[in-house]
Parts: structure tokens; C-alpha cells; sequence
């Protein structure tokens, strides 16, 4: 099993959301995030006034997948979530040890 975050822009989300639907991903954790990479933010005009936005909002999305769909989910991440602009996001990939569903105790690949 592997736990996938993708960090994306927000308005992305739907089009994400939906592909992975579409190839069988049963749930995911949405959060609402701020951030910089490389580009370190932006400058904004505000009622004549410049000033510097750090933090960029971004979209969190965390999945634990069976390892069959890894490929697959990333594909899907990567492919719907690309503007090909600076600040598309990233998705980063680890091992995940042990899954618990709580509701009935079943682990691992049958807790997904």
C-alpha cells in the first residue's frame, strides 16, 4: 500500500476529483492549504500599493492506494492537475505500513 499527497492548484480539484473517481478510487482527505516552492510567492497591487503574497493558496489531497493502482492514480493526479504553469503543484509517494478501518477492523488492502 502507498499513501499519495498531491499539492495542486485549487481550481484543479474538480477535474482531480473526478478522474479519480472515474478509475475507482473509493475516498480521499481534502484539505484547504498554503504554501511556496521555487517561485517563492508573488507581488500584488492593492489600492496602489504593492506587497508580497508568500503562502499560495494550494489543495491537499491525501489517498492511500493498493500498490496495482499507484501508477494509474499518479497518472491520473499528474495529468488533471497540469497547467503547465509554475506552481502546478507536486505529488510526493511513501510506503504506508498498516491501514485500520475502524468502523468493522479490517487492515490493510481490505481497509481501503
Amino acid at each position: 500500500m502507498k499513501m499519495v499527497i498531491a499539492l495542486i492548484k485549487p481550481f484543479k480539484l474538480d477535474d482531480v476529483r473526478r478522474s479519480l473517481a472515474e478509475i475507482g478510487c473509493a475516498g480521499m482527505t481534502v484539505s484547504e492549504v498554503r504554501g511556496f516552492g521555487r517561485q517563492k510567492g508573488h507581488t500584488e497591487l492593492y489600492r496602489g500599493a504593492e506587497y508580497k503574497v508568500d503562502f499560495l493558496p494550494k489543495i491537499r489531497i491525501e489517498l492511500a492506494v493498493a500498490d496495482d493502482m499507484l501508477e494509474r492514480v499518479l497518472e491520473t493526479i499528474t495529468d488533471n492537475a497540469h497547467t503547465g504553469n509554475i506552481g502546478d503543484g507536486k505529488v510526493f509517494v511513501w510506503e504506508l505500513a498498516h491501514c485500520i478501518r475502524i468502523r468493522t477492523g479490517e487492515t490493510n488492502q481490505q481497509a481501503l
